[in-house]
């Protein structure tokens, strides 16, 4: 069973290939394709699409990243049958605003999703969105330990010109730097 996991990966950094190696041994995947959403529905990005597409196969180098343009998840599984009974890897603060997603039962009739939960967060925001699932059997659920970062944070600090490299992986540090990305200034191995 393949696992696919999206997002904007504004920049990809530690947490996210935390989340993706837990769900591999969690829920027995034999493999991942990592989506990058050239426009997310839900937030706006800056970076161009191009650019978070080659810093995810930065950050995931073993595994299949494409770039997809549908704004809804619904939208890419219907242009992308193969993906059909795929689990769905996202966080639990997305799962807890799963019922706001366009025709979230014909995502769940496609692909089974793989929530990440961490220790301590309240079960009691995701019981609510279950109960009023058709198919909450097609919900699982897996425990990762919590990274101190996310994608907006790691963006204010590399705007105020900190040093993130210890919060991605050395590639995606390595592009961000190259690319003088995030307002960092480009350089070149002579520089």
């Amino acid at each position: 069973m393949i696992g696919l996991f999206g997002g904007a990966f504004d920049p990809p950094h530690n947490g996210h290939v935390a989340l993706a190696d837990r769900a591999r041994a969690a829920l027995a995947l034999d493999g991942l394709v990592v989506v990058v959403a050239a426009e997310p529905a839900h937030k706006v990005v800056t970076t161009p699409a191009e650019s978070r597409f080659e810093l995810a196969r930065a950050a995931f180098p073993d595994e299949t990243v494409v770039l997809d343009d549908h704004p809804r998840t619904v939208d890419m599984l219907r242009d992308h049958p193969e993906w059909e009974g795929a689990v769905f890897l996202l966080g639990a603060d997305e799962f807890a605003s799963f019922l706001g997603w366009k025709e979230p039962e014909e995502v769940l009739l496609r692909v089974t999703l793989g929530v990440a939960t961490r220790p301590g967060f309240p079960r009691k925001v995701l019981d609510p969105v279950l109960t009023r699932l058709e198919h909450p059997e097609r919900v699982e659920f897996f425990e990762l330990e919590p990274h101190p970062i996310a994608s907006s944070e790691l963006r204010a600090r590399l705007d105020r010109g900190e040093d993130v490299s210890d919060l991605v992986p050395a590639a995606v540090w390595k592009l961000i730097a190259e690319d003088g990305l995030y307002g960092l200034p480009g350089y070149t191995e002579h520089s």
